[in-house]
């Protein structure tokens, strides 16, 4: 790029060359007015300032959990250990598996529910309810964990809400065979135990 003159006048030492070749051609589109190079340059426009963004605010999609008060119910009881050691060996069937794993909170949550609905309507006794583990790693170092699983953590809520805790005997982890610390042994009621 060509260096202005010192002069203040503000000209390319080459601007009559300019001047000439713009006088040779004949521009395409004449109505357009021509723009006075030798004019002062306009001042940059100034942009008003922005107005604030008003902040989002996230709608949480379940509300928090808020206790209302009174004394809760003593935690269930886990299946008896001699059903869980049954199943541990293949000695008992389960009637029925749900896999929760992947799934938003409302979604497990309506789905655990209509699933026991229709498994003690059909009578069956024994579930299993995979959460999935759920673990959160702190960086690259394995041995840190954060925070558990939310479903995980949320099973035993969801099975002592009024509308699954009359079908429901108790539960208790699943062995390892059958996922671990990332599944559930659920124990339905028969169904003249809660009528």
């Amino acid at each position: 790029m060509a260096k202005r003159r010192s002069d203040g006048k503000g000209q390319l030492p080459d601007w009559h060359l300019w001047l000439e070749v713009r006088q040779t051609v004949s521009p395409l589109r004449p109505q357009r007015p021509i723009v006075n190079l030798d004019s002062e340059p306009l001042p940059l426009p100034v942009a008003p300032p922005a107005p604030r963004p008003k902040p989002h605010r996230l709608v949480p999609v379940m509300p928090p959990y808020q206790s209302d008060g009174r004394p809760g119910k003593k935690p269930r009881a886990g299946i008896e250990p001699n059903l869980k050691q049954r199943l541990q060996r293949g000695r008992e069937e389960i009637d029925g598996t749900i896999d929760l794993h992947g799934m938003r909170q409302v979604e497990a949550h309506a789905a655990l529910t209509r699933f026991i609905h229709a498994r003690s309507a059909r009578g069956d006794r024994t579930l299993l309810v995979i959460t999935g583990k759920g673990l959160k790693k702190l960086g690259d170092d394995a041995a840190v964990i954060v925070e558990r699983g939310v479903l995980r953590a949320m099973l035993p809520i969801w099975l002592s809400e009024p509308n699954l805790a009359p079908l429901v005997a108790g539960w208790d982890t699943a062995a390892q065979g059958h996922g671990g610390d990332g599944a559930f042994y659920v124990r339905l009621r028969r169904e003249r135990d809660y009528r």
